[in-house]
């Protein structure tokens, strides 16, 4: 993984934008929907750019950018016509040890922007490492159908209510419950309902143990969809031997990960409420699928 994606608190974040062009625009027209303090330098000014001056969003100057402007900034994009001045002022900020993106090089970029579908606090973004953007705004169109509206007010919503539901459900095993049932319940809808909604998810709140069987040979392309949700609810996984990359993609990343332990030890965190996925050889597969009977074997057709 070349990139690693992260997303940044832009509350104070200093960004210089050098140019004023139409390419500018564009990574200005996302720059504005952030936090951040925006300083744009370019002799010539595109309309949109100088709407964003009028209506006081941005700092702008109007002149071609000097060493100077590097100073006491987080964040530099290089959007000019002038690929050697791009690449000069990339080799300066680089020295500096500030993050750089020169748009259209990205051998120049000491990070990428994403193709990004914006839903207020759920945000999505795709990237390709700067190999085929064309492909990404093709997955964002998707997404962009796939995502409805309501989905930002929802998680307004949802954060309005977040420090509640810690001060009334203390352990996080019961809160994660809860979330899932409220979110079962609810969708990705936002209307009248939702506040009963949420009232309902406190309702009868108990933990139900689940055992999921997976033998070590079996290919992650081979499980049945239906696994997938199950999979990314996992509290503890138990393992013989290391887990194939592929399918550890596909497991919930915070989930504890240690060796298959006793019978007894199985059964005891199956009581606790416990969601657990066992992966093993065939024949402790079906050792365990004799003892466990309530246990579900992930396997090709299966569930």
């Amino acid at each position: 993984m070349q990139y690693f994606p992260l997303f940044v608190d832009t509350q104070g974040l200093r960004v210089l934008l050098v140019g004023a062009g139409e390419v500018a625009t564009r990574k200005l027209d996302l720059l504005s929907r952030t936090d951040a303090i925006i300083h744009v330098v370019a002799p010539e000014v595109a309309s949109d750019i100088e709407t964003y001056f009028q209506q006081g969003r941005i700092t702008l100057t109007r002149r071609e950018v000097v060493e100077a402007d590097l100073s006491n900034v987080d964040i530099v994009y290089l959007a000019t016509a002038n690929e050697q001045l791009n690449m000069h002022f990339a080799d300066l900020t680089n020295e500096r040890g500030i993050w750089v993106n020169v748009v259209d090089n990205p051998s120049y970029c000491r990070f990428i922007t994403p193709s990004i579908v914006d839903r207020g606090r759920l945000v999505v973004a795709i990237s390709t490492a700067g190999a085929a953007p064309v492909f990404a705004r093709t997955i964002r169109s998707r997404l962009e159908a796939m995502l409805p509206t309501s989905l930002a007010p929802l998680f307004d919503f949802v954060a309005s209510k977040r420090e509640e539901v810690q001060q009334t459900l203390s352990d996080g095993k019961d809160r994660r419950l809860f979330w899932e049932r409220f979110f079962n319940a609810n969708q990705d809808k936002f209307d009248k309902l939702t506040e009963q909604r949420f009232i309902d998810a406190y309702q009868d709140i108990t933990r139900q143990g689940e055992i999921l069987l997976l033998t070590q040979d079996t290919p992650a392309h081979l499980l049945p969809i239906a696994a997938m949700p199950l999979l990314q609810k996992l509290d503890v996984i138990f393992s013989d031997e290391p887990l194939d990359y592929d399918i550890n993609e596909l497991l919930r990343r915070d989930a504890n990960r240690t060796f298959v332990p006793k019978l007894s030890e199985i059964l005891h965190h199956y009581e606790q409420g416990e969601r657990m996925l066992i992966v093993s050889a065939p024949e402790k597969i079906a050792q365990l699928i004799a003892y466990f009977p309530m246990a579900k074997h992930l396997r090709p057709g299966a569930l």
